[in-house]
């Protein structure tokens, strides 16, 4: 007689299935990036100062450490053809750049990753609250960034059209550093009004993504006009950036929204983008992301060892592994921290919660729109 598994029996069936994925898409991407045919200029020479042979030495994601760490500076400046694999070579080629809220901006290329990350973060979005074929606004940052691609191409990818507003963040971290609030302020209507102008234009835009201060600002202009987000046609809202707290996300729900449904997310440039589970007054409002795991994994490891993780619960520094054709980054320990989250079912494999600036670099890392 077949007997049936708990669901604890089912949740480690999970995270056993995922852990196997993981290692062979591991091979499976050390293989193309490291490949003569294939693979990249700066990996095939980097696996030359190792001396070692990747595509025999990395079998599982316990390998990794013998790449070291992925270095913050191998993405600052060019050439950026050093990234572009063989394998790929010919693409149209997009380069997306990080905020550059230290120096020189971080670089990657793509080719089609941003649309492969979205699709998949499609799948999440419940159709209650982000109706297939809606129109959306995206209510944040332009410019050589990945975010405004992306949300673009989820907003055509689910059938809808996308309204996009000017914003250059590089120029509200100028603001906040020399200290002129009135130009921050003046700069921040300047945007708001462009997504209101939007909203009452008529183009029955039901979704959108912003940033909580954004979200923030706008909410609390409407309703200062006798309005909500919520009257102005708005179902579902997905936000991210790294004063998503639980305090603000307790706020957002009882003081902001008026009823629509907004979803947590957690990404940047190198990784794509991280899911939230659910959230709300039955867990005080806790917000913990899942990378989208095989093409990226976060661990939450040790300030004082970075291949050591945390215990479920506690806190540590976050470290992404990005593994896609496009783009391969081993180890690279992010400008956050957080606390280590158990794998669940939607997700089987582990999270993290609270993030916020690592406490090192926080002092010195200016948080803009975000």
């Amino acid at each position: 007689m077949a007997t049936v598994a708990s669901p604890a029996g089912s949740l480690q069936s999970k995270i056993h299935h995922a852990k196997e994925e993981l290692d062979r898409h591991l091979r499976e991407i050390v293989a193309w990036h490291f490949s003569p045919d294939t693979g990249c200029p700066f990996w095939l020479e980097k696996a030359k100062q190792l001396r070692i042979n990747p595509i025999k030495d990395v079998q599982s994601y316990e390998d990794l450490p013998i790449f070291g760490h992925f270095e913050d500076e191998w993405l600052r400046g060019g050439p950026l053809q050093r990234w572009i694999p063989r394998g790929l070579a010919g693409k149209p080629t997009y380069v997306f750049e990080t905020g550059g809220t230290t120096g020189i901006p971080k670089s990657r290329i793509a080719f089609d990753d941003f649309r492969t990350d979205y699709e998949l973060f499609s799948k999440t979005l419940p159709e209650e609250f982000f109706p297939m074929g809606s129109n959306w606004l995206m209510l944040g940052p332009s410019g050589p960034r990945r975010l405004r691609l992306a949300v673009e191409h989820l907003c055509q990818y689910r059938g809808g059209i996308c309204f996009c507003v000017d914003l250059d963040p590089r120029w509200v971290i100028k603001l906040i550093k020399k200290g002129w609030h009135e130009h921050l302020e003046a700069y921040k209507d300047h945007v708001i009004d462009q997504a209101i102008s939007i909203l009452s234009a008529k183009h029955d835009v039901k979704c959108m993504f912003t940033t909580p201060k954004l979200l923030e600002s706008l909410a609390l202009r409407l309703q200062k006009g006798g309005s909500s987000i919520r009257k102005m046609g708005i179902t579902g809202i997905f936000s991210g950036g790294t004063e998503f707290t639980p305090q603000w996300n307790k706020f957002a729900h009882e003081e902001l929204l008026d009823g629509a449904y907004m979803t947590p997310t957690y990404g940047n440039t190198l990784m794509g983008l991280a899911a939230s589970k659910p959230s709300g007054q039955a867990d005080g409002y806790k917000i913990s992301y899942y990378a989208p795991q095989p093409r990226a994994v976060i661990e939450v490891v040790s300030f004082d060892d970075y291949t050591k993780p945390v215990d479920y619960g506690q806190t540590g520094r976050v470290k992404l592994t990005t593994l896609t054709k496009e783009f391969f980054v081993p180890s690279f320990m992010e400008r956050d921290e957080g606390e280590r989250e158990l794998p669940y079912d939607t997700f089987p494999w582990d999270g993290v919660s609270g993030v916020r600036p690592f406490h090192e670099l926080a002092a010195t890392t200016t948080v803009g729109v975000y």
